[in-house]
C-alpha cells in the first residue's frame, strides 16, 4: 500500500508528457538512454534528466551496463500497479504514442537483426558443440522436472548468455534477472525476451564472481553451462551463496568429465567437465546440500559419435549454510 503523500509524489513525477511517454515505452521492455533518445528525438541530457526524476521517485530502475545504462519499470508491485492503471487509460491511437511505438518497433527490428547476424557468424562452432551432447530440448525437460512445481519468486540466472533459462522459466517465476559480462550476448537476450508476458524478465551486465551490487536476494539461482569457462568454479558457487535466501535452491547444468582438449582451444573452455565428487564438495563448502544429481547421456544415432559424446550433468541443491548434505537423489 502507498500513503497519500507517496501517491501524490508518484503522480507528480509521472505527470509530464515526456515522462509519461518514457513509462509507456519502458512498459514494452528494457531500453537504454540511447534507445530512448532516438525514439523521442530529444537530447540525451534532457532524456537523462527525465529518467533521473523517474528513478528518484521509484517508478523506474537502473540497470548499469559498462558505460551504458538501461532502464526498466519498477519491480515494486504497488508502484507498478499505479503505472499500469495510468497506461491503461492512455489513448493508444494518440499521434505521439503511435510515433513512439513505430520508432520502438524499428529499434527492436534492428536489435533482432543484430542478434541474427551474430548467430550466423558463430553458428558453426555452436553447432559443433551441440552435436556432441543430448539435445537442448531434453536438457530443458530435465531442468523443469528437477525444479518441479515449487514456486519461484526471485530468479537469478548467472552467465545468462542469450537468456535461454530466463525464457524457459518465464512462466514459473514472478521476477527474473539475468547477469552476463558479454554485451553482445545481452543484446541477443533482450531481443529474445522481448514480447508479451516478459515484462518481469530483465538482463544486465555483471560479474558472477562479484554480486555485491545486487540489491536483493533470490530463492532460485541457475548457472547453465557457465562453470567450465571459469578458472575457479567454486568461487562462483561461493558468491552465489551470498545472494541466495536460506532454503533457496541453486541449479547447475554443466558437463561431466571428458577429455576433449579441442574445447579449450576452440571454445575457450577452462575446465573439461566436473565430477560428482568435486561438485558435491564445492556445493557443501558453499553452504549447499545436494538434493539431485542427474546425468544426461548422448541420445544420437551415430555410433561413431557416441564414443566421443559429452554427458550433461544437472545438480540441484538447497542452501543449508554449511550443514552436511543429507540426501542425494539420482
Amino acid at each position: 500500500m502507498l500513503s497519500l503523500d507517496e501517491i501524490v509524489g508518484l503522480l507528480k513525477a509521472s505527470g509530464e508528457p515526456t515522462r509519461l511517454r518514457l513509462l509507456a515505452l519502458l512498459a514494452e521492455g528494457d531500453l537504454s538512454v540511447k534507445d530512448l533518445t532516438a525514439i523521442l528525438h530529444q537530447s540525451q541530457p534532457r532524456i537523462s534528466r527525465h529518467l533521473k526524476l523517474l528513478y528518484e521517485s521509484g517508478l523506474v530502475e537502473r540497470l548499469p551496463e559498462g558505460a551504458w545504462v538501461y532502464y526498466c519499470l519498477t519491480r515494486d508491485k504497488a508502484k507498478g500497479d499505479l503505472i499500469s492503471a495510468s497506461l491503461r487509460h492512455l489513448d493508444q491511437q494518440d499521434a505521439m504514442i503511435l510515433r513512439d511505438r513505430d520508432r520502438l518497433r524499428q529499434i527492436k527490428e534492428a536489435n533482432a537483426q543484430q542478434a541474427t547476424d551474430y548467430f550466423k557468424q558463430n553458428a558453426d562452432r555452436w553447432d559443433e558443440l551441440r552435436a556432441m551432447h543430448v539435445p537442448e530440448s531434453a536438457v530443458e525437460r530435465a531442468i523443469l522436472e528437477a525444479l518441479g512445481d515449487q514456486e519461484i519468486s526471485q530468479l537469478l540466472d548467472l552467465g545468462t548468455g542469450t537468456g535461454s533459462i530466463l525464457s524457459l522459466l518465464a512462466d514459473r517465476c514472478r521476477d527474473g534477472l539475468g547477469l552476463d559480462s558479454n554485451r553482445s550476448m545481452l543484446a541477443i537476450a533482450r531481443s529474445r525476451l522481448d514480447g508479451p508476458n516478459r515484462g518481469h524478465l530483465h538482463v544486465q551486465q555483471g560479474d558472477l564472481l562479484d554480486l555485491a551490487t545486487l540489491d536483493r536476494k533470490f530463492d532460485l539461482i541457475t548457472i547453465h553451462q557457465v562453470l567450465h569457462y571459469l578458472d575457479d568454479p567454486s568461487a562462483a558457487l561461493q558468491e552465489a551463496g551470498r545472494v541466495l535466501l536460506p532454503g533457496g535452491r541453486i541449479l547447475v547444468v554443466d558437463f561431466a568429465p571428458h577429455d576433449h582438449e579441442f574445447l579449450r582451444k576452440d571454445h575457450a573452455h577452462r575446465r573439461l567437465g566436473f565430477s560428482q565428487d568435486a561438485m558435491r564438495r564445492w556445493m557443501q563448502e558453499a553452504g549447499f546440500s545436494v538434493t539431485l544429481a542427474r546425468d544426461l547421456g548422448y541420445e544420437g544415432h551415430d555410433p561413431a559419435l557416441a564414443g566421443e559424446a559429452l554427458t550433461v550433468s544437472i545438480w540441484l541443491a538447497e542452501k543449508t549454510d554449511g550443514l552436511v548434505a543429507a540426501k542425494e537423489t539420482d
